[in-house]
């Protein structure tokens, strides 16, 4: 009951998350690449495409913490990676108003312990919050707090982005071994039947 519950949840949060094709199709910075990012088999689901979409997604939506480019940018991603695109779109939405501070302190923790430094996430936050322009995202790049950021966030959606590939493969794999063990099942219930029935005489 308690798995039932879980696959409900995850199916109404992948039904309000994921994109549609008419939604990138109208996106105006895919516009370029439409036409390859609608090509059919970046859209089926398999064994390959999944867990790379999983990853994609994860390794975008964190390291690229810049609201309205994480979808085009995982669904750019999926291009050269033959990854699930509405897979990696969706996944990207793991790194949401929620979670995004979190994750930018765990960054510059990380990223000071690495680079010996002391800076802060507060001039971040500011620009996501007033929708900062290029200009102004271009000049905190060259700012000290730019470099300790980047650096966590990078290992951190690296990080993310292994796991959150493993456990898709894991999953897709064991899914798959249940469908086959259950239609094994079933095939051999059927020659068990046909062959009572033939010893039977009937």
């Amino acid at each position: 009951m308690g798995a039932k519950k879980e696959i409900g949840r995850l199916t109404r949060w992948w039904h309000a998350n994921a994109p549609t094709r008419e939604s990138l199709e109208k996106s105006r910075v895919l516009a370029p690449v439409a036409h390859r990012i609608l090509e059919p088999s970046l859209w089926r689901f398999t064994r390959r495409s999944v867990p790379r979409g999983v990853a994609l997604g994860l390794f975008v939506g964190i390291f690229l913490m810049i609201p309205g480019l994480q979808i085009a940018g995982a669904a750019l991603l999926a291009l050269p990676f033959r990854a699930n695109i509405p897979v990696a779109a969706a996944m990207t939405f793991l790194s949401n108003p929620a979670t995004t501070p979190l994750i930018l302190m765990a960054s510059v923790w990380i990223g000071n312990w690495m680079l010996g430094r002391s800076a802060d996430a507060s001039g971040f936050m500011a620009l996501v919050d007033r929708h900062a322009s290029i200009r102004e995202w271009g000049a905190w790049l060259f700012s000290e707090a730019a470099p300790a950021m980047l650096l966590g966030l990078f290992l951190i959606s690296l990080v993310s982005a292994v796991i959150g590939y493993v456990i898709a493969d894991w999953f897709w794999r064991h899914r798959m071994g249940r469908k086959w063990q259950a239609r094994k099942l079933r095939i051999g219930k059927v020659h068990q039947s046909g062959a009572l029935e033939k010893a039977a005489g009937i």
